[in-house]
């Protein structure tokens, strides 16, 4: 690997994850030894990711309800409960009340449990900017340009719940707010990409500058591109599939999402 060729930050985030394997681990190791830019960009990714968790830690930590609260109540109401009973009132009473005081405190019971679930963060924030490849490597249609540019509709199909529901599944985050992410077509539909599992991730929407909204700005480019013979459909495949961030610094010629493909991005 040329120094002059910098790693692609899927390549880092894997890294720093510990989830390369053996011989692309030592690849990787050897090139960062003698490249500082790579070094440095590593270093701001395991920066960022540390951050994040910390956050989402501490927010956490903040939304649960002090348990003192809810014991000592408890507490007072079982001795109320006790004096209560041992007043010498008739024996044909005592059953009626105790059974009133457990429906009360099961009720109260419920009613904390309720809150405490409605306080827990969900599991929204992670950020996906990249695919997972082992997950996510890109599957296409056996189609031709002429096929690809003869759509008229260019936009990409709507996956159905249940499949949305398995790509959360797969990539760990099942209790995640779908609204945050578009559950996106590695290669889009519009280049001959599949409806299957083995293309489609959970894009995040707004948690990152790389989010969806750009992506669907590249994977116009790339069509218009193909339609008009600039480059070939296997090509423009086979870049949005290996890295879809490279190809869009590639053909928008910008290291960064242009203003007009970036309608309320977060640095």
């Amino acid at each position: 690997m040329k120094y002059d060729e910098h790693l692609p930050d899927q390549q880092l985030l894997l890294d720093v994850e510990g989830e390369l394997p053996p011989p692309d681990e030592r690849v990787v190791r050897a090139h960062l030894s003698g490249c500082w830019k790579c070094r440095a960009r590593r270093q701001e990714l395991e920066n960022a990711i540390t951050g994040f968790v910390r956050i989402y830690q501490r927010q956490f930590e903040e939304k649960l309800p002090p348990a003192a609260g809810p014991r000592a109540s408890l507490k007072a109401q079982l001795t109320q409960l006790a004096a209560n009973e041992t007043s010498g009132r008739s024996g044909w009473l005592t059953f009626p009340r105790a059974l009133a005081w457990a429906t009360a405190l099961c009720g109260l019971l419920g009613f904390g449990l309720l809150v405490v679930r409605q306080n827990l963060p969900r599991r929204h924030a992670l950020i996906v900017s990249i695919p997972d490849s082992r997950l996510t490597p890109g599957a296409t249609l056996l189609a031709s340009r002429p096929a690809v540019c003869a759509e008229e509709n260019v936009k990409n199909k709507a996956v159905p719940v249940a499949l949305q529901r398995k790509v959360f599944e797969q990539y760990g985050i099942a209790g995640a707010d779908p609204r945050a992410y578009e559950v996106d077509y590695l290669v889009t539909p519009a280049l001959g990409g599949a409806d299957d599992i083995h293309n489609l991730w959970p894009h995040s929407y707004s948690h990152t500058v790389w989010n969806a909204r750009v992506k669907d700005a590249l994977e116009d480019r790339l069509r218009e591109m193909v339609c008009d013979g600039s480059i070939d459909l296997a090509q423009a495949q086979r870049e949005i599939a290996a890295n879809w961030i490279a190809a869009y610094k590639k053909y928008f010629h910008s290291d960064h999402p242009l203003p007009e493909h970036c309608d309320r991005c977060i640095e």
